[in-house]
């Protein structure tokens, strides 16, 4: 084929192939828009694949995970063939608050700003969510290391009190056994400034930072996290009830989201892998 024939020959002019081929140059032009479109069909089927396990992935991520699996391509090709065949996502963008600061409880400063994380463990952000099922709501608490990123625990419940909290912090705790020192971040909501939470994470050595009263971009990391839960699980799904939501995103969390799932700020590896290479080296 004439245009195996320009690929083996780079340098040498279309004309010049087109005179040897005995051929037209519409013609050849005609066959290279052919292999083009072949080569568009394989890739946008590696996409779709790719798409269809991470519908939240952006051109970048699906560029990094071709690249991942031995089949790299130029980013400006797969942004090309994905807004060709609609296979962008377009992500929701709203805040709801759930958030109750108007307790009397203590509040503490914000040292978020003053901490550079180098490590694992150094650093841990917290925050609860709410999830809607068949028949209401149901309540999702995390604990994100905001080194690794990696969610290094997380609690469900049908109540938003102090006890989901601190059964996401008690599993983070039991999974990690951090050192003295860590500093743990959150709003103001009462569940965090809770006596019985204070109280745990005094017990434990760890240091509480709390963000600016209304303001939740100051736990930035948090929100982004579950703007990629909401986006890419919470709203594809049709949870029954609380048991249905706990198994789908326990499966979310700690087996997409940990180990597979493409994250930007980490170089395009999953948060478990890059706390590997962290450890490695």
């Amino acid at each position: 084929m004439i245009t195996d024939a320009r690929r083996a020959h780079p340098t040498v002019s279309v004309r010049r192939l087109c005179a040897l081929h005995d051929v037209s140059r519409s013609w050849y032009a005609h066959q290279l828009g052919r292999d083009v479109l072949d080569r568009d069909q394989l890739l946008a089927e590696d996409i779709e694949a790719i798409v269809l396990q991470w519908s939240g992935y952006g051109y970048r991520r699906v560029t990094r995970e071709l690249a991942r699996k031995g089949r790299p391509a130029n980013h400006k090709r797969v942004l090309r063939v994905m807004r060709e065949r609609r296979l962008l996502c377009r992500p929701k963008r709203r805040y709801q608050n759930t958030t109750d600061s108007t307790h009397s409880e203590t509040r503490f400063p914000n040292l978020l700003p003053h901490v550079i994380p180098s490590r694992p463990d150094q650093v841990w952000q917290a925050d609860l969510t709410y999830v809607r099922v068949r028949l209401g709501f149901v309540y999702l608490a995390c604990v994100l290391d905001s080194f690794t990123r990696e969610v290094v625990g997380w609690s469900m419940s049908r109540f938003m009190d102090a006890a989901l909290p601190l059964a996401a912090l008690n599993n983070a705790l039991a999974a990690r056994c951090p050192a003295a020192g860590l500093l743990h971040h959150s709003d103001q909501g009462a569940q965090y400034a809770s006596r019985v939470y204070v109280d745990r994470l005094r017990s434990m050595g760890v240091t509480q930072s709390m963000s600016r009263k209304g303001n939740p971009y100051d736990n930035a990391r948090m929100e982004s996290f579950y703007k990629t839960l909401k986006a890419e699980e919470v709203d594809l799904q049709e949870y029954l009830d609380l048991d249905d939501t706990q198994q789908q995103i326990d499966r979310f969390i700690g087996e997409l989201y940990n180990r597979e799932r493409l994250h930007s700020s980490l170089g395009y590896v999953p948060p478990v892998e890059f706390a590997a290479r962290y450890h490695s080296a």
